[in-house]
């Protein structure tokens, strides 16, 4: 039985032609054969599975070929074919990964001095170089500087950034590009055909974007999907071998966000959990699948799309029943909520809670008008239908009281010289004969004990803005509207109302009550309008006592409030802080102890507290603190007045304390000439 030989071995290129998706890289050592314009030093840099040791193996061959056609190895000479054998002594590949240290380096500065037995040059090959400690590069650099004329060194390597900059000088550098997905779909129709295997489009590219640009790992992936389907690729069949999420389930999702059915993608994504994939999986194919369709809508954009054949098809079938400004949003909302579902407590939620917005963001784009109709408001056109709008007559002499669950819609107009209105759309007619009586609005602070005995305000009715102002004479109807009165079951008194629309209406009471600081109340129920803002008490005389020129009414509410506070200064300021001084500085002394020495030598002038410091920055600590200062003053010696505090900054012009020896005897001396004598007598020593 043969050894099977895994794709990325047996279909590894052997020429510059045969390599795929690195065009740009074999042109240049082609070029570089051709006119003999050979670096000492290559570095091969790159992701994975992309060519870098193949390219530098096919460039060493090419290099040591005795007969060379178009810059490509012939494979007939004896070098080539020790090359193909296995036994070529010119061609030596190392592992940096377990040869990293400075012995292994020092080793193969010795090797390098030997020339080689058949061909031009000696090439070694040391792939994933980044791997050399730091050691190891420092003792390499004379050496990959200063080759000898035979040696050639291609360094290969997938992390450029780890290599130390005097390596990178020293070498000529060749990016290696990730491979295309229709680049790796054509390599991978011409292993199936050699191969024998069928395989459609859509698996084939699957493949290509599972391999993430990586030819070894499309190839790898390949064997194992030929173990699994045999020599028929199916496309299901590949996706449950390489557990990946199908085109198919994306296209299913756009369709129910397009038709807004969200009970479906709900569905879906059930399904999709239940074949065991993950939710980070399922929205970043999603994404990427709206992606797609965004790039499909620009004739410009259509390249960036990474698929081929029919699968392209589709996905410009699907973009065309998208709006632009959808995919937007919905590729906006799905990377919000990618980023945010790595720290949600319920995942499972939160997706689906994205997938109903996705399916709301399509129902809203074929049907713009979700809400129901509203209808017209009161002043617009539509509800006017009988003309302008004209004020209902009140039928003289009704004063009934207010009869429980008649309400009154506000806006309707009646016509001239009827009762009532039609509604708009219904043919309805509202009659006002019943219509409820507006109740006072009962100023705060306003009691029947006060003056009237209905809790009104001496000399003044309670009527709205709509009825009439009493108080300065006659009464004076503020509108031309007629008023009329109805008697308030709860006060005996008399409440002024209008007809609907009118400043005197029941709405406008309710209004007027709630700007003059009043509760509203509700007409027929004695209870609060829903919605009303609750009456605030403010102490002093109101502002509609005095546009009413209410004088009694201003001083009932004063004597009520009592006089407001007075600012000044206490005639017995002075004594009572002298009174209280020791008090103060035990205060003092407890709560502020480092401010408490300052007061010590403090003097009470009039209302004010004057102090002396020595700095500057017990003056700015000391301010700081002087409204708790102050406050404490007048909490302990019972000041109602003002308090004021004086602080003044005087240096201190006393004699300097003694540092030396020699001063602080000198110091005492001056107190005590007799330590002189002492001194000599006893026969002591400064120390």
């Amino acid at each position: 039985m043969e050894n099977f030989v895994v794709s990325a071995r047996k279909y590894r290129p052997a020429t510059f032609s045969s390599v795929v998706g690195q065009h740009h890289i074999t042109s240049t050592l082609k070029n570089a054969i051709s006119r003999n314009q050979l670096a000492h030093a290559y570095l091969f840099c790159g992701p994975r599975g992309v060519g870098k040791t193949t390219c530098a193996r096919i460039f060493a061959k090419a290099i040591n070929c005795l007969s060379p056609v178009d810059s490509e190895a012939c494979g007939q000479c004896e070098s080539c074919r020790a090359f193909n054998e296995g036994r070529s002594f010119n061609i030596h590949e190392l592992d940096a990964a377990s040869n990293n240290s400075v012995d292994d380096i020092r080793t193969l500065t010795e090797q390098v001095r030997i020339p080689p037995q058949i061909g031009r040059y000696s090439v070694y090959i040391i792939d994933e170089v980044h791997m050399l400690s730091l050691a190891a590069f420092n003792a390499f650099l004379k050496t990959l500087e200063e080759p000898p004329a035979h040696a050639v060194f291609i360094l290969a390597t997938t992390e450029k950034h780890k290599i130390i900059p005097t390596i990178l000088s020293r070498c000529q550098i060749f990016d290696f590009n990730r491979i295309k997905v229709e680049d790796s779909v054509a390599y991978l129709r011409q292993i199936a055909a050699n191969e024998g295997v069928t395989a459609d489009d859509e698996s084939l590219n699957l493949i290509a974007q599972k391999a993430d640009g990586g030819m070894r790992d499309a190839l790898s992936m390949f064997d194992k999907v030929v173990s699994f389907c045999g020599s028929n690729l199916a496309f299901k069949e590949v996706a449950q071998t390489l557990n990946v999420l199908d085109y198919e389930t994306y296209f299913n999702v756009v369709r129910c966000m397009l038709a807004g059915d969200y009970p479906a993608a709900l569905l879906l994504l059930d399904e999709v959990l239940r074949q065991g994939f993950s939710m980070q999986n399922f929205l970043a194919g999603l994404n990427g699948h709206m992606r797609d369709l965004l790039m499909c809508k620009n004739p410009q954009t259509a390249g960036l799309l990474e698929v081929t054949g029919s699968l392209a098809e589709r996905y410009r079938a699907q973009a065309a029943e998208c709006p632009v400004p959808l995919l937007f949003e919905s590729v906006s909302l799905l990377t919000t909520l990618d980023q945010s579902l790595r720290t949600a407590t319920n995942q499972r939620l939160n997706v689906e809670l994205g997938l109903m917005k996705l399916c709301g963001l399509g129902q809203k784009k074929n049907n713009d008008n979700l809400g129901i109709p509203l209808p017209p408001l009161p002043g617009d056109a539509g509800w006017q239908t009988g003309g302008p709008a004209a004020e209902a007559t009140p039928t003289p002499g009704s004063t009934s009281a207010p009869t429980p669950g008649n309400t009154v819609t506000p806006a309707p107009t009646a016509t001239p010289g009827n009762t009532g209105c039609v509604m708009p759309g219904t043919g309805h007619t509202l009659s006002f004969e019943n219509r409820p009586a507006a109740q006072p609005a009962v100023m705060p602070g306003n009691h029947a004990a006060k003056g009237a005995p209905d809790g009104r305000m001496p000399g003044r009715t309670a009527n709205p803005p709509g009825g009439t102002v009493a108080g300065t004479g006659a009464a004076q109807p503020l509108t031309g509207t007629p008023a009329r009165t109805a008697e308030s079951p709860e006060n005996g008194g008399t409440a002024t109302a209008g007809p609907t629309g009118s400043p005197g209406s029941a709405t406008n009471v309710a209004a007027h009550a709630e700007m003059s600081g009043a509760a509203p109340v509700t007409p027929g129920t004695g209870g609060p309008v829903r919605g009303a803002r609750p009456a605030v008490s403010i102490s002093g005389t109101s502002i509609l006592s005095i546009l009413n020129g209410n004088a009694a009414a201003a001083a009932a509410e004063e004597e009520e409030t009592g006089p407001a506070a007075v600012s000044g200064i206490d005639p017995e300021a002075e004594s009572k802080m002298a009174r209280s001084r020791e008090a103060f500085l035990r205060a003092m002394q407890q709560q502020r102890p480092r401010l408490a020495m300052a007061f010590h030598d403090m003097e009470i002038r009039g209302n004010a507290i004057a102090i002396n410091v020595p700095n500057e920055s017990l003056h700015d600590e000391i301010m700081r603190t002087r409204t708790e200062i102050l406050g404490l003053m007048t909490e302990v010696a019972g000041v109602c007045g003002e308090i004021g505090l004086d602080i003044r900054v005087v240096a201190d012009t006393g004699p300097r304390k003694p540092i030396k020896v020699e001063d602080r005897l000198r110091f005492l001396v001056e107190k005590n000439p007799e330590l002189i004598n002492l001194k000599k007598e006893l026969d002591l020593d400064i120390e």
